[in-house]
């Protein structure tokens, strides 16, 4: 029996140049200058340098005698066959310079070079790692994108959910949650023990496991990680040795064990000792100048784009021939004009990541206006990404990207553009404030509190409610949290 069912279904498509956009905007100006240089190698077209305002092929004759001849009849036979027009490539040849377009860079300036370091990082050291393993070109792929999204501490924070969909819109690969579960499992093997777990428990398990569990306080830690590790981190230890019938020697035993391992795997690649300084290359500049306000892109390195001449010549030289073309000259032809098509998408896209840049700070700015001109943090403003993406009518999306990954360079330091997004809390009187501040009045309660009788959170909700903040004891709790401050029982001294 058959049957007929209709199912509608919506997928988002990316083209080539929305993902290659994507990827652009994602990067910071650090990783743009050696992105930029991988194009200029892959592809002849595109050249470093603006154009010296010279006549170009676009502006010169381009009209072909017309005379009835039964080459020139070949000719027009096989371009209206091939579809090709030569003004989609020449017309555009004179390409205005991104960096002029946006008015913020001058062959003048005399800005200071920002300086940074290029040692091994973290994540060169997993990518050489990944580099050892018998990976094919698809797992190899997945391998350096989870790598990718594993902070700096060493764990791997994101849903593998989440990255199988990130795989499929912004880099059009198609991967399973098990194919990237099994790739995982080879990451978490690399050193430092514990990379790449999705929390403690799974971090500490992992290098315990390296360990000899013929040892029996090693065993021993290794079963209380396993089954017992909530009793561990709350402190309850009697717990554990009555349900382990184990004697407190024991216990501590295992526990110095546990004490041993790193919950930071990352963090030795901190250490100033054992690796070069990262200095943070800031993506713009802003100065303030008798109350002035002026902001910039940081592309002291970014090269200018332009397209080969040499190339434009030989299309012109094509399009005005009279004979007719060997399959050889044919082949050619279309090559060049496929490097010309990613040429120019290339720096369309620049052009883009750098207007989008330029929109997106410029809102924010505007938004902090009054922290900007004082550096004052408590005139920061309650601002979440919905606020700028209204400002600019850009996606979400898109400002979260640029948020994420750029700096900002100030006379008060070099800020995340993240750290400027808070949400808001009113007051007694109805004051909006941030977040932000709550957090920093949280944190100084917590620093000055008797050791022996730590604040609990209801008392910090007293506390502030007290100081006239609208606040309950949820949200204290949601705050005490992202401080990484653990809970009053954990905070107890003797």
């Amino acid at each position: 029996m058959l049957k007929q069912r209709l199912q509608q279904k919506l997928l988002q498509k990316l083209s080539p140049q929305q993902i290659q956009i994507i990827k652009l905007l994602e990067i910071p100006t650090v990783q743009l200058e050696q992105r930029i240089k991988k194009e200029l190698e892959e592809n002849p077209v595109l050249e470093e340098g603006y154009d010296d305002g010279e006549e170009t092929v676009a502006n010169q004759d381009e009209s072909v005698d017309s005379t009835d001849n039964e080459g020139n009849e070949d000719q027009t036979s096989q371009e209206e066959q091939d579809e090709f027009s030569l003004d989609d490539y020449l017309d555009d040849d004179e390409i205005p310079d991104y960096r002029l377009s946006l008015k913020n860079y001058s062959p003048d300036d005399k800005r200071e070079e920002i300086p940074f370091s290029v040692g091994s990082t973290f994540h060169d050291y997993l990518k050489s790692q990944a580099g050892l393993q018998p990976f094919n070109e698809k797992e190899k792929l997945l391998a350096e994108y989870i790598i990718g999204n594993i902070g700096e501490d060493g764990y791997l924070r994101r849903n593998i959910e989440n990255i199988v969909d990130d795989l499929a819109f912004t880099q059009n690969i198609t991967a399973s949650a098990e194919e990237l579960l099994n790739i995982l499992k080879v990451i978490q093997q690399f050193d430092p023990p514990g990379v790449g777990a999705r929390n403690l428990q799974e971090c500490l398990l992992l290098q315990i496991e390296r360990k000899d569990p013929s040892h029996p306080a090693i065993a021993l830690a290794m079963k209380i990680l396993r089954h017992y590790f909530n009793e561990f981190t709350k402190k309850h230890y009697n717990k554990i040795m009555e349900r382990l019938n184990i004697s407190e020697a024991e216990l501590k035993e295992a526990i110095d064990e546990i004490l041993k391992l790193n919950p930071k795997p990352g963090s030795s690649f901190s250490d100033p000792m054992n690796k070069p300084v990262q200095h943070i290359v800031p993506d713009f500049i802003l100065e303030v100048t008798d109350g002035n306000i002026n902001l910039s892109l940081n592309t002291r390195n970014v090269p200018d784009l332009r397209i080969n001449r040499q190339y434009s010549e030989m299309l012109k030289a094509y399009h005005e021939s009279q004979k007719k073309h060997t399959r050889e000259e044919k082949d050619t032809i279309s090559f060049v004009k496929q490097k010309l098509d990613s040429a120019k998408w290339f720096i369309d896209a620049i052009k883009q990541r750098q207007n989008t840049l330029m929109l997106t700070m410029q809102a924010i700015v505007d938004f902090q206006k009054q922290f900007f001109l004082t550096g004052d943090e408590t005139k920061l403003r309650p601002m979440i990404l919905k606020d700028i993406a209204e400002i600019t009518n850009l996606d979400i999306s898109t400002i979260s990207r640029v948020a994420n990954s750029k700096y900002v360079q100030t006379p008060y330091g070099i800020y995340q553009l993240k750290y400027f997004f808070s949400e808001g809390l009113q007051t007694d009187s109805g004051e909006e404030v941030s977040t932000r501040e709550i957090k920093t009045i949280l944190q100084e309660l917590i620093d000055n509190e008797n050791k022996r009788k730590p604040l609990t959170d209801e008392k910090l909700t007293d506390i502030l409610q007290e100081k006239g903040y609208q606040i309950a004891r949820r949200t204290v709790a949601k705050y005490r949290e992202q401080l990484n401050i653990p809970v009053a029982r954990l905070r107890k001294e003797l």
